[in-house]
């Protein structure tokens, strides 16, 4: 008579997770420390402090979302508290979607013509945001969908889709204006 032994599974250690993690999202990482974070002394801080919050977070990881939900969650918290850490330290102030949208900007007609949107203008104008809003906006860029980012923030879908609507026209607006000369 064979008696045969019962496979087992193998489960993946917190750093075979964490290694995995970053080899499927470590440019997005890297994305968000830099929509987070406009100084590069202070950005590479805040990716390695991402860097060892992720890695810590995978001893409590119970895979009841997406690895990839799980890391932009981690992400974004530590950004969030990163923004308002430096915040409280007299770093500028964050302002709400209503303040941003009143904002007027200086419009230098010459210097606006032909002049199209780029990633530093947008980086700028993120990093100004409260960090919820920023998160939603960050995670639609990465190419989160509503329910998606709902998952990762706590906010219902049809609250996401608003408050992404809101900012896509804000930035929108603020393009036409010729406004991406952000301080």
């Amino acid at each position: 008579m064979t008696h045969t032994q019962p496979a087992t599974l193998h489960q993946p250690s917190p750093q075979d997770l964490y290694e995995h993690a970053v080899a499927e999202h470590g440019p997005a990482l890297v994305r968000l420390a830099r929509s987070y974070e406009a100084d590069p002394h202070r950005r590479q801080d805040l990716l390695q402090e991402i860097h060892f919050a992720l890695w810590r977070s995978f001893a409590v990881y119970d895979g009841r979302c997406s690895m990839r939900t799980w890391t932009y969650r981690v992400a974004h918290n530590v950004a969030a508290s990163h923004v308002l850490h430096h915040r409280r330290r007299g770093a500028r102030a964050l302002v709400s979607l209503d303040a941003l949208e009143a904002m007027s900007y200086a419009v230098d007609g010459e210097q606006v013509a032909g002049q199209r949107i780029d990633q530093e203008w947008l980086h700028a104008l993120l990093r100004q945001l409260k960090p919820l809003d920023r998160q939603l906006m960050l995670l639609y860029l990465e190419g989160f969908d509503a329910a998606s980012i709902g998952e990762v923030s706590g906010l219902s879908s049809g609250n996401v889709t608003t408050k992404i609507h809101r900012i896509k026209k804000i930035l929108s607006d603020r393009a036409r204006e010729g406004g991406h000369h952000v301080e």
